[in-house]
């Protein structure tokens, strides 16, 4: 099975099932408006230039998300106090993990060639992978150590990474790139590749250039300014612009790239 595009119709339809589906995740919680309001956005035009392969990888890593983020919810939320963001999903967030593959989607609709739906699916292999390595190694993963020192970290903190949250991201790309080559994207090997590749990547950037703060109260490092007790913290390591939205934006560019140079 290939992909064709889409009439202009099937927008029309796209737009009424990424409302439906977008208001249902406002309602659960799992985003916020500005949230709800750019998925509707993504899952238009992937509808609409992907038709339901497209619309297929989008789901499969939305609600495989969503299901492990309610995961634990509670003893989640008590270990990652120093994070930057919790809770319902934010605009940036969702632009952060699916925008690059909104892009690889206009792109095949623009008939730029049809490696661009590998690199659309190795985006989300590379979100996934990190959405999944994050969620079950913050619960069951135990103690994360730097990537590049090996040092122990905080719960939570970007960089960190666990044997149960590695394996995680390893399942997660693996199940992407199988949903992918079930509905004719059928370059498994170069989704795989992109996804481990972007994961890999967001935890390099997140234990380097990524902002490190220090709160003085707690003294401890964190992600938040202010940290969650209300004290102000100061710029510990990194870059003091680049958050963890932006990490895992360049995240799926790579897991994209990676894809596409890869594709045949």
């Amino acid at each position: 099975m290939r992909l064709t595009l889409a009439p202009l119709g099937s927008y029309d339809i796209g737009a009424m099932l990424a409302a439906i589906a977008a208001f249902a995740s406002y309602r659960l919680g799992a985003l916020d408006a500005s949230g709800a309001f750019v998925a509707f956005l993504i899952g238009t035009v992937t509808f609409g230039a992907l038709q339901a392969t497209g619309v297929t990888i989008l789901l499969g890593f939305f609600v495989s998300s969503v299901a492990l983020s309610r995961l634990g919810k509670k003893t989640k939320r008590e270990r990652l106090t120093d994070i930057g963001k919790t809770g319902a999903r934010d605009a940036a967030q969702v632009v952060a993990n699916g925008g690059v593959a909104t892009l690889c989607a206009l792109a095949v609709a623009l008939g730029w060639g049809l490696r661009y739906e590998v690199a659309f699916a190795g985006a989300f292999a590379a979100a996934i992978a990190d959405t999944w390595g994050t969620e079950i190694g913050t619960l069951f993963g135990g103690a994360p150590r730097s990537i590049l020192t090996f040092r122990p970290v905080g719960v939570g903190i970007s960089g960190g990474v666990t044997l149960i949250g590695t394996l995680a991201e390893l399942a997660g790309a693996l199940f992407l790139a199988a949903i992918g080559y079930a509905f004719g994207v059928h370059a498994f090997l170069a989704i795989l590749a992109g996804g481990i590749s972007g994961a890999l990547l967001d935890s390099i950037l997140g234990a380097s250039l990524q902002a490190l703060r220090w709160c003085p109260q707690c003294a401890r490092p964190c992600e938040r300014n202010p940290h969650s007790c209300g004290a102000t913290t100061t710029l510990l390591r990194g870059i003091a612009w680049l958050d963890n939205d932006g990490v895992n934006f360049a995240a799926t560019l790579a897991g994209a790239a990676i894809a596409f140079a890869l594709a045949r």
